[in-house]
Parts: C-alpha cells; sequence; structure tokens
C-alpha cells in the first residue's frame, strides 16, 4: 500500500492510495493531512476547482473516502505558506505543557479559554492546527469541540479506528459521561435541577451563531447540581446528556442564573460586579471530567482537567 507521500513543495501532482485506517474520513480533513500548513478556504478551493480527483473524477470536500481509493492532489507551493502559519512559539509551548492524558490513542488537552478548537473566521491558529505543529509526524484529529471561550478537555484522536469510535459513543445516549465545572448568577435552588429545553440555532446580523430555547429546536438535556454558595453566587457541576451548541450558556441563562462572565447570553451587569469584585475576566465555564470506554467498552477511560488557575483565584475572592 503507497504510504502518504512528502507534503513538501512538488513540482507536480501526485496521486495518494487511501490508507486502511483513513477509511471514512472527509476528503476536506484527508487533505489538510495531507498538505501540513495549507489553510482550509485553499483546501475548498483546490476541490471545488476540480484540481483534487478522487479515483479520476470530481467530488466533493465532505465525501467520505474508502480505503484503496486514488486521490489526485495537485502541485501546491507550501513552503512558505508553511512558514508563515507556524504558530507562536510561546502559543506552541503553552499547549504542550496543556496536555494532561496521553496513549498510544488519544491526547487530551486541557485548553485555555480563549483558544478555539480549530482556526478558521480570522483565527489563524486553533489548538488542533498548533498541535500538528507540534507532531509534524502524527496524525491528529479533533474528536468534538469547545467552544473559544470554555477551557477544559478537548479530545484529539491519534489513530482513525479511535476518531470513529469516540465520534460513535457521541451519538449514543449515554456513551460519554460529561461533567462541567460552572459559576452561576444568583441563587440556584438546592439539589439538581434538570433543564429539558429545545435549543435552535439561528444566525444574527452579520453571520453571528446565537442560540436559543425554541421548540423547533433540537432536544437538549442539562442537569445543574449546586456545589458551593460562593459570595451570592452559584458554583455548581453541571452534567449535559447532549452536546448542543452552547447548550449550558443557554440553559443556565433559560433559567434565570446566566453563567458568569459570559457576554453573549449572561447579565452584563453581573458580569461588571463580578469583574470588580473578583477579577472574573472570563467565560466561568470549564469541561472537568469526560468519562467513556473505548474496545466495546473493555478499556475504559476517565479524564480529569483541573480548573484554570484564573478561575480558582475568582473562586477565592468570592469566599
Amino acid at each position: 500500500m503507497t504510504s502518504p507521500a512528502n507534503t513538501a513543495t512538488g513540482p507536480g501532482a501526485r496521486t495518494i492510495r487511501v490508507p486502511d485506517d483513513r477509511e471514512g474520513q472527509r476528503l476536506d480533513n484527508f487533505l489538510l493531512g495531507q498538505l501540513k500548513g495549507a489553510p482550509r478556504s485553499l483546501i475548498y478551493k483546490l476541490v471545488r476547482s476540480g484540481q483534487v480527483r478522487v479515483n479520476g473524477g470530481r467530488a466533493k470536500a465532505e465525501r467520505k473516502l474508502e480505503a484503496g481509493d486514488e486521490v489526485r492532489i495537485p502541485p501546491v507551493r507550501l513552503s512558505e505558506v508553511g512558514e508563515k502559519a507556524a504558530p507562536p512559539k510561546g502559543f506552541m509551548d503553552a499547549l504542550d505543557a496543556a496536555i494532561v492524558f496521553e496513549d498510544a490513542r488519544l491526547l487530551a488537552l486541557n485548553k485555555p479559554s480563549g483558544v478555539a478548537s480549530h482556526g478558521g473566521s480570522g483565527i489563524s491558529f486553533g489548538a488542533i492546527e498548533t498541535l500538528r505543529a507540534l507532531r509534524p509526524g502524527q496524525t491528529l484529529e479533533l474528536v468534538h469541540r469547545l467552544d473559544r471561550d470554555t477551557s477544559g478537555l478537548l479530545i484529539v484522536a491519534k489513530k482513525r479506528s479511535a476518531l470513529t469510535e469516540m465520534q460513535a459513543l457521541m451519538r449514543e445516549d449515554g456513551g460519554i459521561a460529561k461533567r462541567y465545572l460552572a459559576l452561576l448568577t444568583g441563587r440556584l435552588p438546592d439539589g439538581v435541577m434538570s433543564v429539558d429545553a429545545p435549543l435552535h440555532i439561528g444566525l444574527r446580523q452579520g453571520g453571528e451563531r446565537h442560540v436559543q430555547v425554541h421548540r423547533d429546536g433540537k432536544a437538549s438535556l442539562s442537569h445543574f447540581k449546586v456545589l458551593e454558595r460562593r459570595g451570592g453566587q452559584s458554583y455548581c457541576e453541571v452534567r449535559i446528556e447532549t452536546g448542543r451548541t452552547h447548550q449550558i450558556r443557554v440553559h443556565a441563562q433559560h433559567i434565570g442564573h446566566a453563567v458568569a462572565g459570559d457576554d453573549k447570553y449572561g447579565d452584563p451587569e453581573a458580569n461588571k460586579r463580578l469583574r470588580d469584585q473578583a477579577g472574573l475576566r472570563r467565560l466561568f465555564l470549564h469541561a472537568s471530567t469526560l468519562e467513556f470506554a473505548l474496545d466495546g467498552g473493555r478499556e475504559p477511560y476517565l479524564l480529569n482537567a483541573p480548573l484554570a488557575p484564573e478561575l480558582i483565584e475568582v473562586l477565592d475572592r468570592l469566599a
């Protein structure tokens, strides 16, 4: 079987035979792996223009590849792109230090707040691009995404088989247990408050995504449990049974106790008070724990990411 060719600048087009462990991968993601440093916009342009061919024919970016497919990749000058696109060394070092777990199949990152899961929409370097720059010889694929402002566990697959199994678990009810830590404004009632409210993604003027509770939305279920009272606010554990965009933030807003520091769905006055009183300058939402099992349930994983130091400081100041 043909091994993936070198991605450096070449004189002409090359043909790559899709290896067995790439079975089921989307064409655009396969190309991103072959053309290291190429922006996603260039990948889509190459596909749309017909310069990329699969088994001799045109193909769409979302096409799922099969083992043995032959993908024609046109000549692309990447050396300059790669040099320009290298993430800053300090940023690479910070993400390298944020890796909290790794084995042969998975890598878990304690993603800092403010770092996007992947590049795009004006963001040059997301977590996955930076990890790929750190590990140029490895194949790394995002298993899921976290909001840019949310910190915590971001899982990356190092093998295609692990990616496929993890994504299947994410589609299953209870396949992956997800727990978050959040500071909600005001006094949430004791016990567990379950929020079963469908969420719909709309677009505001300018194309910004805005999520709201709406009867035509997708089923969404969150469970909020108060762990401590801090300065009149509620420090909570949140379990989610679905993984909708901005789910915790919108459900918290829906019950009248927005996530502290949320400048999109939150309470501006409460956010200002917390900024002045406790130094909170970010969204207080952290993906703390993921629990699941691979190999058909035979290989259990319990992954944890410690709360970011700046959030611990906020809690200390509110005590």
